[in-house]
């Protein structure tokens, strides 16, 4: 079973308490990205994730779940896209997108105002639409 599920708190109130002014003010940035690229509203996920869209999964395991097309979290040091660079093919993409670092499966922004908004912009449109595809 899935742990983190939608939750009933307003991303705008989730922003509103994030402490560190720029963590806050790209965090904002960045709901309005990725609801212009989705066309959908942000949802919390869980006590910290801003959602966007939503699929059901199910592994051959047997475990299954729903979890969103695409999402991030404003943590302490970066703002965490999950499942965003996976879609890059090759990685032309992440290549153009600016500073940044990759995790597993997820890419790590620390200042939004150095990365390439449009290449953000496709990479989110890429995630969306192939886990949408699904």
């Amino acid at each position: 079973m899935n742990k983190t599920k939608p939750e009933g708190v307003l991303p705008s109130d989730f922003l509103r308490s994030i402490a560190d002014e720029r963590r806050r003010n790209d965090a904002t940035a960045l709901v309005k990205i990725m609801s212009d690229v989705t066309g959908q509203n942000a949802v919390m996920w869980g006590s910290s994730i801003v959602g966007f869209g939503t699929h059901h999964y199910k592994y051959e395991s047997g475990r299954e779940g729903d979890a969103p097309l695409v999402s991030f979290a404003p943590r302490k040091d970066s703002l965490v896209l999950y499942g965003i660079a996976v879609h890059d093919e090759g990685g032309v993409l992440t290549a153009q997108l600016g500073p940044h670092t990759m995790g597993k499966g997820c890419l790590y922004i620390r200042d939004l105002s150095a990365i390439n908004a449009d290449v953000l912009s496709r990479m989110i449109g890429l995630a969306y639409q192939a886990k949408a595809a699904l």
